[in-house]
């Protein structure tokens, strides 16, 4: 799924309406509904949500109120959830899609009735009035740079596997486009998979299957679009009997990925500062619950399929090793270097200095 990326001095007019229904401004009195698209991936309970929830306080002196609800992976699910929140007549929305397409109608029930919907993290098809997240090609080239960094001179000794996300995720294809820009030639791609609901089991069985196909020692690379899958690919790895493990990439900068990078098992994952994210989609809901316009929130704009120029903010992503833990997730207070350097890996931590 192609979305174009345009860069505007001011947010279009199609997404600064925010009609109430009682047709009365908001002052700091409102009510935003956040609904996240599943809870294995760590990020969203433990940053998006809380992160959200404490920059809507911040923003409405304490009075802004947050009906949080999360569709476990459910889309039938987030749609009935996205129908209560309208019944309840929340002021506005923000919605992290579990299939971006099946999502559209719910959102256009939400503009029909007055309701306006900020698309967090994945691009929610639709009449959505602003969008916030990460530059996901970038996050793609990202993490193919990083493959290639690792692999060297060995870049042509073998093949890759490249395991992708869920194709209900826009995003997905926006990683996977960034990464192939990066990777096509470069490297002998074996196999290449589209990862069921993004689910490390998914992974888990992509991977061994890659092995009976490929054989263990031509695999020197796998390119994993998140954490949670890579470490499906690692547990798939070690079962094969590999020595040493090849370099596997990753997205998220989980503990447990972070974990693996400080023991040499992971070669990267991506960080994401999820309060840039996490603020800017507070900001918009804030502003449109008010009925205010985003130009002073959303310098850029974005096309999906169904709605062109929607005001968003993009936020820089940044490659994580373990040459620079200390610098992102430990600096930003992720982590701290006691969550991360368990006894498990205390002789790691030392080797790399994180104390």
């Amino acid at each position: 799924m192609a979305v174009s990326l345009a860069a505007c001095g001011s947010a279009k007019e199609s997404g600064d309406k925010a009609r109430k229904t009682d047709g009365a401004a908001k002052g700091n009195e409102i009510k935003v509904g956040l609904l996240l698209p599943e809870n294995q991936t760590a990020r969203y309970e433990k940053f998006d949500m809380p992160l959200i929830k404490k920059k809507i306080s911040e923003l409405t002196d304490g009075k802004g109120e947050v009906v949080y609800v999360n569709a476990k992976q459910d889309a039938t699910l987030q749609t009935q959830q996205v129908e209560t929140m309208i019944t309840n007549k929340v002021d506005a929305l923000i919605l992290d899609a579990v299939d971006s397409k099946a999502i559209a109608s719910a959102v256009k029930k939400a503009k029909d009735a007055g309701i306006p919907v900020v698309a967090f993290d994945r691009l929610a098809e639709g009449p959505i009035d602003g969008y916030t997240s990460f530059d996901n090609e970038e996050v793609g080239r990202v993490q193919g740079e990083a493959l290639l960094t690792a692999l060297g001179e060995k870049a042509g000794d073998g093949q890759i596997v490249m395991m992708n996300g869920s194709i209900t995720d826009p995003n997905a294809a926006l990683y996977k486009r960034g990464s192939h820009s990066v990777l096509d030639g470069k490297v002998k791609i074996g196999k290449e998979y589209d990862t069921k609901e993004w689910k490390p089991e998914n992974a888990n069985a992509n991977m061994e299957a890659a092995i009976a196909a490929l054989g263990k020692d031509e695999i020197i690379g796998v390119y994993s679009a998140n954490d949670g899958m890579a470490g499906g690919v690692i547990t798939a790895l070690k079962a094969a009997g590999l020595g040493k493990l090849p370099p596997v990439t990753g997205q998220d900068a989980e503990l447990a990925a972070v974990q693996r990078i400080v023991a040499g098992e992971q070669y990267a994952s991506v960080y994401k500062p999820y309060s840039g994210e996490a603020d800017a989609a507070a900001e918009m809901a804030v502003a449109l619950a008010r009925g205010e316009k985003l130009a002073s929130v959303a310098e850029d704009t974005v096309d999906s399929p169904t709605t062109k120029g929607v005001p968003a903010v993009l936020v820089p992503v940044v490659s994580l090793t373990k040459d620079n833990i200390a610098d992102t997730v430990v600096k930003d207070g992720i982590y701290t270097v006691q969550e991360i350097c368990t006894a498990k890996y205390r002789a790691a931590c030392d080797k790399l200095g994180l104390k």
